[in-house]
Parts: C-alpha cells; structure tokens; sequence
C-alpha cells in the first residue's frame, strides 16, 4: 500500500513524527512499520504527552518490589509474600460497546496481574457516568455492570468493591476504570522481559482476529459523531478461555521452563513483542505465518495490531518448548512457537519466509516523542467559600433525605449485588461494609485493604487540592477499615492534552498526588494514563481514580464501619470547617455555584491514620467511618443502616458553624467511630496524644435517628425511614423515577435490561 499524508493522518502520526520514523528507519516505512509506529508512539501506548508529569511521582519506598514500568507494582507484604496490583482504563470502548468494553477491561488487568506471577484474588471498578436522563446512559450503566459482573463472575475473581458517581460532564464519555491484586511468593515474581539469545518465542492462548485493531489508537483520540463507527476496535472476551490461560501461566511458571512472560493488551503482539526485548537490550525474530488465526486471509499488518483478547507471549528456554507447547495444549489453548530472540537489537517479521518488517527495538521507546503540552489554568472566578445565606437552626430532615436518595449517595447495591463477591473465600469485607475492602492472604494471617477513590468536582474546581484529597480518601479508607496504607497505583483520566487548560489540571492534580503520597508514604508502584476524553470540544472532569493497597498484620483487625449496637459512645475525630464548595449539598442545592473545595492538611491526614491504627491495634472500636462525600449527616446516617440510630447532641461542637455546614460540609482529616462507654476515655485520650481533635457527640441507638443543637432537632427520623430511602434509590432512578418520587416512595424499580 502507498504511504500517502493521508494514510499517514489516517494512523495519528504527525508530519514530524512521519520524519522522525524515516530518520530511525534511515527509508520510508511500509504499510506494516507505519501502523507498529502509529500504535507505539500513540498517547495510549507511549505517554508522550504525560511522562515529563509522571517522572514527579515518588515511586520507591521499604515495601516497594517493582515500580513502574513492568505490568504491574509489586509491594512486600511479608513473610516472603507479596501483592501485584494495578489499575487500568477501557474508556472509549466501554462507551461505544458497554459490555464488550467493560468486560476486556476486566479481563486485560487480570493479565497484568497474572503475567506477574501472582494469582489475582480481587478486583474493584471505578465507574463515572453521565446524568441519569442522559442519552444512552442507562444502557451504558446497565451493559458496564453486566460486562464487569459477565466477566468477573465466570472467571471467578471476586469484584470485592470499588465507586461509581454521576456527573453531566461525562455525558459524552463514561470512564471505566478497573483494580485488579493478586499474591504471590517473592521468589515466583515474573516479568516480561525477552532475554537469552536464541531462546524461543512462543505465543499462547486464543486465536488472533480482526477485532481491536487500531484499538490503541483510537484510545488517543477524541469522539466525535463518528464514534459508532469505531465499533470495530473494541474487542470481544472471553472469560472461560481467559480462566485456562491464567491456570495455564501459573503452571508453566511453576516450572523454570520460561525466561519471561508479557500480556498482548493495547497494541497486541506489537506492543508485547517490542517491549520484551527493549527491557531486555536484544531483537526478536518473528514468523507471523506461524501465529495462530481464526480469521482467514489476515495480512501482517492486521496480526501485529490485532487486539485479540486472553493471548500471551512467552519467551522460553531453548529446548523447552515443548514443554511449555504442551501445557497449554493440555489446557485446551494454541500455543505455537514464534520466533526466537536475536541479539541485533531489532523486531523482524516475516511472512511465508519474506521478510515485511524491520524496526530497531530502543529507537521505538527511546525516541518516541515527547511533548512539553503548553499549560494555562483556565479564566474563571472560583470563590473562597460559598456565596450563601446562614441557616438558622430547624429541621432539615428532608434535605438529608434527599441527598441520601441521590445518585451519588444511594446504595449501589443494585450494582454490586450482580457482581460475586466472595469467590475464592478470601473475602473479608465487601461492599458497603468497611471503606476498603478487606481480601485476606491465605495461610499468612494477614489481609488486604483495598479501596479506589477520587472527586472529579474537588479536582476541576482545584485540581492540586483533588489531587491531594483523592490520596488522603483512599489513605482514610484503608486506615479506617483496619488497614496500613502502603501504597498506589492510578488512572489518570483527562481530556485532550492538546488544550492548556487540560494540561494544567493534569500538571496539577499529579502535583497534589505527589505532595500526598510523599507525606503519606504510599509511593505509585503502577498506573494508566488516559487521555482524550471528550467529545466535540468538552472534557470530562479531571479524575485521576486513585487504587490503594493497605496491609493488616493480623486479618481479624479492624471494624464494620456500621453501627453494631445500642448505648455506644458515638465520636468524631477531625475538626469541622465551613467548606461547602464541591459539596453534594452544594451540587443538589446551589448547582450554579462555585467555591473552592475543602482543603486538605496533609499533617493532619497522616495524624488520623496514625490514630486510627492505634485504636484499631488495641481493639478500643467497635464502628469505624470516614467523612467524605455528604458530610457529617450523610456518614452517619450510613453508619445507621444496620438499624442502630444515634442520638447527637451537637451544641458544643464546632458552634460556629450554621446548620448547612455542620450537617453537610465536607471537611477533610474526619472519621466517625463508635465504642463501648468504658473505652471512651482511652480513645480520647489516644487521639489528645496525637495532636488529633476528637470529641464524644452522642450514643447511639435502637431505631431512631436524631441530631440535634441547643435543644432544636436537626434531623429527626428512623433507621428504617432512613434505609428505605438509601436503599431503595438507585433502582428506582434507574427506572426512571424523581428523587421526590423515592422519597415519597412511589414507582417502579428499573427493568432487568435497558433499552437501548
């Protein structure tokens, strides 16, 4: 085929880049070259747009094993043991085919984690939709819970918990990212590196087909009205085959039959075969006559950038191979010998014994470009607080029913309830039963504590102060469920980097992760960067979804995050702030308004961890939750949904704070915990030893729910009112019903399937 400008356009490269590959080539490339170099040095694959950013993260630390750079970080947990995790995104595709692109992103990140050595035990997602009424976005949320759930389910990884929310800027892109962790023995790590000249190249697993071509590519590029006819590159799993190949890896990896093992994800057999080699400084010779095909009449160029789900690549020792050939046939999986590694420091491919391309293997990595993207923070007006009236005190009973019927505030049980949850019996806790998940390492007597976090709004309305907070969350979470945060891996979720404004909450909100997992020390062992999330011209919200991996020492550590009884002393720990901006108050009530969102105090943060593992250590908790989204109202009134209520008395806290701000402001460094009255004077003084306010507000109760200040009720109302509501919601606004309608109780929950 001739390489015309518009063939070139046609593949995301730019005129200088084209002259670029032409220097590196010392020729023009072929058809086949040009589309290798188009999916390696797209945004997806190369990062050449955020690698100035990413090298500011700290990325070592005692636990650390493996940083960035392989399939997935690695952290010491112990014992010999250690945990792989990573989190990746399957943005576009999801929108374009919802359960297809839901389902391989689970798939593709349980490869990651298996191509490691370990055997994955737990997956969370992290969902981000449009508004409700939205076009398509009930069939979008409907067929990414079926997909996650299809495909998790059947290979049998629990979906142990994770977060979803909604917001208009993603009416046009939904993001769907997904965490996946897995364990093994120190000594039985793996990486895909394609040492030892000679030594054979085998491909493993399913058949290679047309699907997910360009998939890389088109990862890099905004939507348009187009965007339906890119249903071609969005591949097609499957979970049983997958569940072969990771029973089949672990086996052969058992063995010392092989030197190095990659994942064919973005990119394919391109992407695995030239990063193999240019982690290990050698070339690989490749006969793509030999790769197994379902589809007759595939070219060269179609099998290298084919995105063919449940494939591996596997570089063996010489004389091994059909060792390795018949574990995966035993296994019922294709497994074909390849090629061999060279020692010339290129990729050659040959087809029926011609060859059809030669590229160098470090040029492709070492001088792929590199963009410093112009930055500029965008013009606009943001206050320091809320432009608002002061409230006097009533009842605002309603209003906390109405957020708790919210969208983002409303159980997801409607979600989760379709995912398995407790395959593999390692689970501890699950959704909505601590903050983090808890995932226990068998035989070892320690767990895991794992949670995905991030506010969108916190990061457009400050993306250094989001940044912060999604890091600080995540750290609550884990340290409130029992756990030591150790840890991070990410998804960087932006719009096109080509925009100043873009880069600059990018710039920023990387900056405010760095500053927190340095004053935390959860270094970023693994991440995913995902641009071009807009369509025609709008981004979504910047989300950099932050995936934490905390360790308990002892697995029975830690507490429900809900109330377990009657007559305990209720505390909170954190100082309270009139802090509305971002707020789901502020978003439901003042939607036109903007202020900046609650200020995160690093110092303070690593003080309430600290405290938290204190008193989960000497077992002085028997509830324990963090403030977060919906404030000090919302928090308990979910710490109230196993039917004990709280009466709080709240006249001598935070007195200077109007009604709206205590109830519903979001300030940071908070938890809410709960212990039996002859424990109250320990915790207290735990935290006073700590430099961390903390201040006995109330008990709690059988069924009712009241708070209140200076004699004047608050909020007034029953654990069971409360309940139905939360519980309720989710199902219901699916089907179409008002947050009124919820409350009110009327309506019809949503149908098994939504329509198109």
């Amino acid at each position: 085929m001739q390489i015309t400008p518009e063939l070139i356009a046609s593949h995301g490269i730019t005129e200088d880049e084209y002259q670029r590959i032409e220097q590196i080539l010392g020729r023009a490339p072929n058809y086949t070259e040009l589309g290798i170099f188009s999916v390696m040095w797209s945004e997806h694959c190369s990062y050449k747009s955020s690698r100035v950013h990413l090298r500011n993260f700290p990325t070592s630390g005692p636990r650390v094993i493996q940083g960035p750079g392989e399939n997935a970080g690695i952290i010491d947990i112990g014992d010999g043991w250690v945990a792989a995790f990573k989190m990746e995104s399957h943005n576009h595709p999801s929108f374009i085919e919802p359960y297809q692109g839901a389902a391989t992103g689970v798939g593709g990140i349980l490869r990651d984690i298996f191509t490691m050595g370990a055997r994955p035990i737990a997956c969370l997602d992290s969902l981000r939709f449009g508004e409700l009424d939205a076009p398509r976005m009930k069939y979008l949320v409907d067929g990414v819970v079926r997909g996650i759930a299809g495909y998790g389910n059947c290979i049998g990884i629990p979906t142990v918990g994770g977060e979803t929310s909604f917001h208009s800027s993603y009416n046009g892109n939904i993001l769907v990212n997904v965490f996946a962790l897995g364990v093994t023995k120190k000594e039985k790590i793996f990486k895909g590196t394609a040492s030892g000249v000679g030594n054979p190249v085998i491909y493993v697993g399913s058949k290679t087909g047309r699907d997910g071509i360009h998939g890389a590519t088109m990862a890099s590029a905004e939507f348009d009205e187009a965007s339906e006819e890119k249903r071609p590159t969005v591949q097609v799993g499957d979970p049983f085959t997958e569940k072969l190949l990771l029973e089949a890896c672990l086996e052969i990896m058992d063995t010392d039959a092989i030197v190095g093992i990659q994942d064919m994800g973005a990119a394919g057999l391109t992407s695995s075969s030239f990063e193999m080699a240019g982690r290990a400084g050698t070339g690989v010779k490749m006969n793509l006559d030999r790769v197994p095909m379902r589809e007759s009449g595939m070219t060269p160029y179609e099998i290298m950038l084919s995105e063919s789900q449940e494939r591996m690549l596997i570089v063996a020792k010489r004389g091994r191979e059909d060792e390795v050939v018949r574990v995966f046939e035993k296994w019922d999986l294709n497994a074909a010998v390849v090629g061999e590694v060279t020692d010339d420091g290129f990729v050659r491919l040959f087809w029926h014994g011609e060859q059809v391309a030669q590229i160098p293997v470090e040029p492709i990595s070492t001088e792929a470009p590199v963009y410093q993207r112009p930055m500029a923070a965008p013009e606009r007006k943001i206050s320091d607080s809320l432009d608002r009236q002061r409230v006097d005190d009533a009842d605002f009973t309603g209003t906390l029913l109405e957020l708790a019927a919210s969208p983002n505030l409303c159980s997801k049980h409607w979600i989760y309830e379709q995912y398995d949850t407790t395959v593999r019996t390692n689970t501890l806790a699950g959704p909505e039963q601590r903050d983090a998940a808890i995932v226990r390492v068998k035989g070892t007597g320690r767990a895991l504590a794992i949670t995905s976090d991030v506010n969108p709004v916190y990061c457009f309305l400050d993306p250094y102060e989001g940044g912060k907070q999604a890091v600080a969350e995540a750290a609550r979470n884990v340290a409130v469920s029992g756990g030591r945060p150790v840890a991070i891996t990410d998804c960087l979720n932006f719009g096109s980097p080509e925009r100043p404004d873009i880069m600059w909450q990018f710039a920023e909100c990387i900056r405010g992760i760095s500053d927190a997992c340095r004053a935390l020390e959860t270094p970023v062992v693994s991440g995913n960067v995902s641009f071009y999330n807009e369509t025609e011209g709008r981004a979504v919200y910047p989300t950099p979804s932050i995936g934490m991996a905390g360790i308990l020492e002892d697995e029975t550590a830690g507490c429900p995050l809900h109330f377990d009884a009657a007559n305990l002393d209720v505390i909170i720990l954190g100082g309270s702030r009139d802090e509305l901006g971002g707020s789901e108050w502020q978003q439901r009530f003042m939607p036109d308004a903007m202020a900046k969102p609650p200020r995160v105090d690093l110092e303070e943060e690593r003080k309430l961890v600290e405290l938290l593992l204190s008193l989960h250590q000497n077992r002085l908790l028997r509830s324990a939750h963090d403030l977060a989204n919906g404030g000090l109202a919302i928090a308990l009134a979910e710490c109230a949904m196993k039917g004990f209520g709280v009466h709080l008395d709240l006249t001598n806290y935070s007195s200077g704070l109007d009604a709206i701000a205590l109830l519903f402001g979001e300030s940071q460094g908070r938890a809410i915990v709960a212990c039996t009255n002859d424990r109250t004077d320990a915790v207290l003084a735990r935290a006073a030893s700590l430099g961390v306010a903390a201040q006995q507000i109330g008990k709690t109760t059988n069924a009712s729910f009241l708070i209140e200040r200076n004699g004047t009720p608050l909020v007034k109302t029953s654990t069971q009112e409360l309940a139905r509501v939360w519980r309720s919601a989710f199902a219901l606004l699916l089907g179409g019903d008002s947050v009124e309608e919820v409350i009110r109780g009327v309506g019809e929950e949503a149908p098994e399937v939504m329509a198109h």
